[in-house]
Formats: C-alpha cells, structure tokens, sequence
C-alpha cells in the first residue's frame, strides 16, 4: 500500500456540445435509442484544442484545487489514446504549456485505453518513493477517430480531461490492482499506421476506431467487479466499507450491472456518462473532479475508481480519501 494522497483535481470538456439529436443528423440513430441502449444524452467535441491543450486545462484547474505552485510538480504522467503526435509526448507539450521546462521534471505518456488514468495513478503512486508531487492526467480527443458513419461507436465517444495531483503522505493510503488480457481478435481497435513496402511512400488512410460492442460488454461487466473486488481484498475491506465508486463511464448499462452484481446502492456510485459520453482515460478523472467540486468526496471516505478499456485491460484504485 502506498502512503500517497490527493491534493487537488481539476477537469475540462471540449467545447462544442454534441446532443443526440445532433447525431441523428448525420447517422441513422435517434435519441431514444442511444439512451435506451447507453444512457448517454450529450457529449462534448472538440474543433480547435487538441488532447494536450485540453490535458494542460484541466492540470490548471488541478493546480488551483490544490493551492500549490507549479513548481512543486518533478513527475507528469498522461494517460491517453489519442495524443498530438506520435512524439513529443502529450506529457511534454503539458510541461512546456505550463512554463515548467525550467524544473527538474519526468514527463511521459502511457496508453491502457480506457484503463488509462487508472494505470497511470498506479505508476505515479510507485514512483512518489523518488519524487515530491505528481501531475497525473487522462486525456483524449476521440473525435479524431471516430467513424461517424457507425451509430454504434459515434454515439458513445466523447473528448475531454481530467486531473490530479498526488503527494506522498503517512496519514493517507492508496491501493491498485492492474491487470489485462491480450486480445489478438481486435474486439475493441483503432489500428496504427500499415507497414510498407521499403523506400516507398504510400498515402495513408485514417484509422476508426471499431468495436464488437457484445465481446466488450461482456469482458467489462466482469472485469469491473473483479478489479473491485481484489482492490478491496488488497484494502482489507469489505464491499460494505466503500463510500463511493467511481467507475468509468461508458455505458450505463453496464454500471448498472456491476452494481446489481455487488449490491451497491445508487448513492455509492457516481455517474455523468448522461453528459459527458464516453470519454476513455479521461472518464475516471473528470467524474473524481466533478464528484469532488460537487461535494461528494469528503475527508476520511473509502474510495474506488475502477476502468476497462482496450488491450484488454482493467483495474483499480482505492483510496482513503
């Protein structure tokens, strides 16, 4: 268990607001199909920021909520699916929008998918034994990657961010459980760049992201339950003694599921999928950030954030808040 806590959260949406009814416009969906099916209402787009910039407003907004200096962070860590470039790493681009290039900092990028965020609280935790604060982020623009001829991914996906700052602490304790399961039949996919022939260019096609949205309920319902279920063995916690789950928001359904299965009552979990859409690594880190500006996350809570995501992967992370 890590002696490890959080010290601040910040979020930020894209811009441009995106309702069902928008959706209906350009694929062959309605309103009340994709809530029936999803429980998603609106999702927010972006047109002119891309995942750094987003991923740099939400750190800002995580700064401020922990009313410290910048100049405190030596780690940024940035779990994402959708980056500006191949390299620099979002990570970076962060630490110079920040005006931090002048500090002693690791800055790098990993990519869990959906999982991300959790994995990347999981990393950065460990490596507190060696640095003082961590700026960890989710962030994604899916928009770049989503097939808007396909009703069934278009009308999940959402961009946006969210962050935290963590600090090592012996009044407070954090406990990850991080797993995955190689899928080699691409049930959940957005592929790389093609190989090609040496010394030859080739025009290159834009990659969608696809889903075999069965498989992936599937694998998620139990996933999630797994993950929570060890990361309170790990704990030495019973079910009964987490206050609040924050689970990644990708479909209603399956959060529902997951409830029935460990007999969590509605006020222990926290959804915004209704608003926000699926926004991968970033869904985890802007439902903290929102629960705890909504006064939700209250001092001495057992808290579990959980996720699934492409790869496959999974996890948790429980903490006393």
């Amino acid at each position: 268990m890590e002696n490890v806590r959080i010290i601040g959260c910040g979020h930020a949406r894209a811009k441009h607001l995106v309702t069902n009814h928008d959706l209906e416009k350009v694929v062959d969906t309605s309103d009340e199909w994709i809530v029936q099916r999803t429980g998603i209402h609106n999702r927010y787009l972006s047109e002119d920021e891309n995942t750094s910039d987003l991923a740099y407003r939400a750190s800002i907004k995580a700064i401020e909520d922990a009313g410290i200096d910048k100049k405190e962070i030596d780690l940024i860590v940035v779990a994402t699916m959708t980056p500006d470039n191949f390299t620099p790493s979002v990570a970076c681009v962060v630490q110079a929008k920040l005006g931090l290039n002048d500090c002693e900092i690791m800055a790098f990028d990993i990519n869990a998918a959906c999982t991300g965020f959790i994995y990347a609280i999981s990393v950065a935790s460990t490596m507190l034994k060696n640095y003082k604060c961590a700026l960890v982020i989710g962030a994604e623009t899916l928009s770049k990657i989503v097939d808007y001829s396909d009703r069934n991914t278009c009308v999940l996906f959402g961009d946006g961010a969210g962050a935290l700052l963590l600090k090592r602490s012996e009044n407070s304790c954090l406990e990850t459980v991080c797993l995955s399961i190689g899928d080699l039949n691409k049930v959940l996919i957005a592929e790389g760049l093609p190989l090609k022939k040496a010394l030859t260019n080739t025009d290159i096609s834009p990659s969608y992201l696809t889903m075999d949205g069965k498989e992936v309920f599937r694998f998620a319902i139990n996933a999630m339950q797994d993950a929570i279920l060890k990361v309170s063995e790990k704990a030495e916690l019973n079910i009964e003694d987490i206050d609040l789950v924050i689970p990644h928001q990708a479909n209603v359904r399956i959060i529902n599921h997951v409830q029935k299965k460990l007999n969590l009552p509605d006020e222990k979990v926290y959804i915004n999928l209704n608003e926000y859409g699926n926004t991968s690594a970033a869904s985890v880190a802007i439902a903290l950030s929102e629960a705890k500006q909504n006064c939700l996350v209250k001092e001495g809570m057992n808290l579990i954030l959980t996720g699934f995501g492409a790869g496959f992967t999974y996890g948790a992370v429980y903490l006393k808040w």
